[in-house]
C-alpha cells in the first residue's frame, strides 16, 4: 500500500477554501477598482468552478461569462454544458463562435499545423475576453488550475493571459471535489478534461499521464519536498510517471517566470544620466 496517495491530495476542509478563494477575489475585485469580472466557460469543470467562486464573491449580476466555441471543434455537448452552467448560477452571459476569427487569421498569416491553430484559438479567446473586459471595465478571470499551472499545460497570452488565477492554488482532482461543493452538476465536476483545441483533443491523451497521477506525484514533489526518486517509492508510482511529471514541469518553466530582460544593473552603469539626475536632486535637497 502506496504510503501517499490522492486521497492525500483531496483531503481539504472544502467549506474552508471555498471562503478563502472567495476572500480573495472580493478582496482583488475591490482594489482593482473595476466593475465586475468576466469569465470564459467552456463546459469543463475548471471554469464551472472559477465562475461559481465569482458569483460567490461579487454577486451574479457582475459577471459576465463568454461561452466561445469553434463548431468544428467544440463538441456540442459542452456548449450544453456552458450553457447549463451560466444559467445555473444566474449570470448573463454572451456566446460568441470563433471560427470565423480563426480562418481570417489563418487566411493573413498562412496556412499552419494543427498544434499552432489550436493555441492560435486559446489566444482568440484571450482577445475576445480582453475585448469584453475593456469595454466594461471588467478583470479577466483566469480559470487555470494548479495542475495545469504546474506542468505548463496552457497556452502562453491564451488561456494564460488573465489578470488573476482564482483556483491556481488547487490540483484539478481538488477542483473536482470542490465544484460539487459549490453546487456545479457532478457530471460537469467528473467530466474528462479537455482545452478543445483540436477536434477529439483530450488533456491526458495529450499528456500522456492522468491527473490522478500527475497530482500525486506534484504533491510528492511540491509539497513533501521529495526528490523524484523518493516519490515513486511513497506513491506507487512508476519511474516513467514520476520522470513524466518531471520533465513536464521541466518544460514548462518558461511560462512560469517573468520573461527574461537583461540586467538592470548592468544599464545602470552605463546610464550617467540617471547618476547626474540623482546627483540633481541632493544638491535641492
Amino acid at each position: 500500500m502506496p504510503l501517499v496517495t490522492i486521497e492525500h491530495v483531496t483531503d481539504l476542509d472544502y467549506q474552508a477554501v471555498r471562503r478563502e478563494l472567495v476572500s480573495f477575489i472580493r478582496g482583488f475585485f475591490r482594489a482593482a477598482g473595476a466593475r465586475g469580472l468576466v469569465v470564459g466557460v467552456s463546459g469543463g469543470v475548471d471554469s464551472a468552478t472559477t465562475l461559481a467562486l465569482a458569483v460567490d464573491a461579487v454577486g451574479a449580476d457582475r459577471v459576465l461569462a463568454l461561452i466561445m466555441p469553434d463548431t468544428r471543434v467544440t463538441p456540442e455537448e459542452d456548449v450544453r454544458d456552458a450553457l447549463e452552467v451560466v444559467k445555473a448560477f444566474g449570470v448573463e452571459h454572451v456566446k460568441l463562435e470563433i471560427d470565423a476569427i480563426v480562418d481570417a487569421f489563418v487566411r493573413v498569416a498562412g496556412e499552419a499545423s494543427r498544434k499552432t491553430v489550436g493555441n492560435l484559438r486559446a489566444r482568440v479567446r484571450m482577445a475576445l475576453l480582453y475585448y469584453h473586459a475593456n469595454e466594461r471595465n471588467l478583470l479577466v478571470t483566469g480559470t487555470g488550475d494548479r495542475s495545469e499551472l504546474s506542468i505548463g499545460y496552457f497556452t502562453k497570452y491564451g488561456d494564460g493571459g488573465v489578470d488573476f488565477l482564482p483556483i491556481g492554488v488547487l490540483y484539478k482532482t481538488q477542483v473536482r471535489r470542490l465544484a460539487v461543493e459549490l453546487g456545479v452538476p457532478r457530471r460537469i465536476a467528473e467530466k474528462p478534461s479537455s482545452p478543445r483545441l483540436w477536434e477529439g483533443h483530450m488533456a491526458e491523451e495529450e499528456l500522456g499521464v492522468s491527473y490522478v497521477d500527475v497530482d500525486t506525484v506534484l504533491f510528492a514533489l511540491l509539497d513533501l519536498g521529495l526528490p523524484p526518486k523518493k516519490a515513486a517509492e511513497v506513491t506507487g508510482k512508476s519511474v516513467e510517471v514520476v520522470e513524466r511529471v518531471c520533465e513536464l514541469m521541466n518544460s514548462a518553466k518558461h511560462k512560469q517566470v517573468p520573461l527574461p530582460m537583461p540586467s538592470l544593473e548592468a544599464v545602470y552603469a552605463h546610464w550617467p544620466g540617471l547618476e547626474k539626475a540623482r546627483e540633481a536632486l541632493r544638491s535641492r535637497a
